[in-house]
């Protein structure tokens, strides 16, 4: 039973999906009521569900192994065996890192609903990370990145729209594929999105992306809610009120755009435009934040419209500044080709 994945979902950027492992009954039992209680009680979004349960999958395979099916014979040195297991795989230390929180996810879960006696999730230490700076493009690469689709091709008016949104607002990609038309008051600048936990918030709109979106509505979405009328995913002609809760951005064929179909367009153009490293829509974000830190915005506004539960998420972009700052110490102090030197050094080790 688990969470029904939309087409297209199956797979996330950059990484290959396998079959999942083979589970006892028990557990994809217990899994599917850990399913509801993120959904319900939680609040979690259908894709860290997906992710979870995916992780979690490969933890019942581990106890199907040892064949355990009974909750209560699970101990420290069994979940300490799963988690060395997992890290001789060489797996990243962020898919490490998902994959015990998952765990201790379901372990909380199973204490809460008396399902187990002991509490084990202090015994699933999270591993530790090393602090990696965002990618973030400078002003000018940022601006050359989202005015890059021409806009008298077509979907080029829907493509602008879509990345002047992702800067001005500081949108994840999820939170864009999610608007609704009815979410965006063009005439007072803001757009109400739902982000993690589904967690509603209001982020202004800035004068370019209000003039693309206004673009895009009035040439390029009539087209492509028409093309959908045609492939029968809702019935023409439409009323205000129903257009309204459509959503924001369509594909080529008039449906829901779909992440992976926007990750494809970030880094279409950011090839198109010459910027290197790995750019995606995630990139946007990190620009937006880390450009209204450098102009003086306060870092709890930041935080508010990045919707980040806690301040400590937002501080990574401090740092970012604290980079660029040596930077510029760098090259323009007196004394600073020394400092420079050392800096490019601490950098080629680091990678």
């Amino acid at each position: 039973m688990g969470v029904t994945r939309r087409p297209g979902s199956e797979k996330r950027h950059g990484e290959r999906q396998l079959e999942p492992p083979p589970c006892s009954p028990a557990f994809l039992r217990a899994l599917d009521g850990f399913r509801i209680y993120q959904n319900v009680e939680l609040g979690v979004s259908a894709n860290t569900i997906e992710a979870y349960r995916r992780d979690l999958l490969r933890f019942g395979e581990f106890l199907r192994r040892r064949g355990i099916d009974d909750w209560n014979t699970l101990t420290p040195m069994v979940i300490q065996d799963y988690l060395v297991e997992q890290s001789r795989l060489r797996h990243k230390e962020t898919t490490l890192a998902r994959r015990v929180v998952a765990l201790r996810m379901w372990l909380r879960w199973l204490h809460v609903t008396r399902q187990i006696r002991d509490e084990l999730t202090s015994q699933v230490e999270l591993p530790k990370r090393w602090e990696r700076l965002p990618l973030v493009l400078n002003l000018d690469r940022t601006v050359e990145l989202v005015t890059s689709p021409d806009v008298t091709e077509p979907l080029g008016p829907r493509d602008r729209a879509m990345l002047e949104m992702f800067y001005a607002c500081g949108l994840r990609v999820s939170e864009l594929c999610g608007l609704r038309e009815g979410d965006v008051n063009l005439a007072a600048g803001y757009v109400r999105c739902l982000g993690k936990g589904r967690k509603e918030r209001v982020t202004p709109i800035g004068s370019k992306a209000r003039e693309a979106l206004a673009a895009y509505l009035a040439e390029e979405r009539p087209k492509l809610i028409g093309k959908g009328g045609q492939r029968g995913r809702w019935k023409l002609p439409l009323t205000r009120a129903v257009a309204a809760t459509l959503p924001l951005f369509l594909s080529r064929t008039g449906g829901p755009i779909e992440r992976t179909a926007v990750w494809r367009l970030v880094r279409r153009e950011a090839v198109r435009r010459g910027i290197p490293g790995k750019v995606s829509p995630h990139t946007l974000r990190h620009s937006f934040a880390t450009h209204l830190l450098e102009g003086g915005a306060d870092l709890r506004v930041v935080q508010e419209l990045l919707g980040h539960a806690s301040i400590s998420t937002t501080e990574i972009y401090t740092h970012v500044q604290t980079r660029r700052l040596l930077d510029v110490h760098a090259r323009c102090h007196p004394r600073g080709a020394e400092a420079m030197r050392r800096l490019k050094e601490a950098r080629e080790t680091a990678v």
